[in-house]
């Protein structure tokens, strides 16, 4: 057995919250860019996200669903995004951004979610919180390997407030797929392989509708990349009927997280 397959897969769970432009144009996304000093994608532009908790599936256990894990992973990406950038999706609640403040001071006490929404007086919405993709990439380049499941949220309106969590993200900010990508291609962000595919398949929705239209005809399966040879050069590839416009880059563009 390889030393890849010896490793545990740690579940993660990211969102991709999408806003209305003021211009009318093409969507806009939230994105932060991951502190340098994290052992994960350093440094990275990233979507909002973390690493699944045990009072995730506490409170997925309470909830009473038919697939508790699945509930954890929708609960982890509310409580991240409001830990990571102080916006509250998946609530069922149109709360103040005096109460959404107050919440993620509740939860940076506290850790849980659990607690936050009974102080609160909230209750969770998950059907707001679309499955989009899995990701496993089985690579022993990666430091640590996450099994991550990529959601979608929508806030319509863009009149938000944005905080960061200063010790996991150095940077906050809105902008279309396509130009994260342009950005990208001039040197002013990096991009692990998981995120730019992410972001190609996004730049193609002209709206949040499109977009969750996609995500609930094509079933989420889990990708793990491979390592291909083409005419002496080693690509990087994923299947290319998982709804993605770009299936595989040369290995030696791709940024190592």
């Amino acid at each position: 057995m390889s030393e890849t397959e010896q490793r545990t897969s740690i579940p993660a769970a990211t969102v991709v919250v999408f806003r209305n432009a003021a211009d009318g144009g093409p969507p806009e996304i939230l994105m932060t860019v991951r502190a340098k000093a994290m052992t994960f994608a350093g440094g990275m532009a990233v979507f909002p996200g973390g690493r699944l908790d045990n009072a995730d599936r506490d409170l997925a256990a309470r909830l009473g669903s038919d697939d508790e894990d699945e509930t954890a992973h929708r609960i982890a990406a509310v409580r991240e995004a409001l830990e990571e950038t102080g916006l509250a999706v998946g609530i069922a609640q149109q709360p103040t951004a005096d109460e959404v403040r107050r919440a993620r001071e509740l939860l940076l006490e506290s850790g849980a979610l659990a607690p936050v929404l009974e102080a609160m007086g909230w209750t969770l919405e998950l059907d707001r919180i679309v499955p989009f993709a899995r990701w496993n990439p089985r690579n022993e380049r990666i430091p640590r390997i996450f099994d991550t499941r990529f959601y979608l949220a929508d806030l319509g309106t863009g009149a938000v407030e944005l905080e960061i969590d200063d010790t996991e993200t150095t940077h906050l900010f809105w902008t279309t797929a396509a130009g994260a990508l342009e950005a990208a291609d001039r040197g002013e962000l990096a991009l692990i392989f998981p995120t730019r595919r992410n972001l190609e398949r996004l730049a193609g929705f002209a709206s949040y509708a499109e977009a969750r239209a996609q995500a609930e005809a094509i079933p989420v399966r889990t990708i793990t990349p491979w390592m291909e040879d083409r005419g002496g050069e080693t690509w990087l590839r994923i299947p290319s009927d998982a709804g993605y416009p770009v299936d595989s880059e040369p290995l030696t563009s791709v940024a190592r997280g």
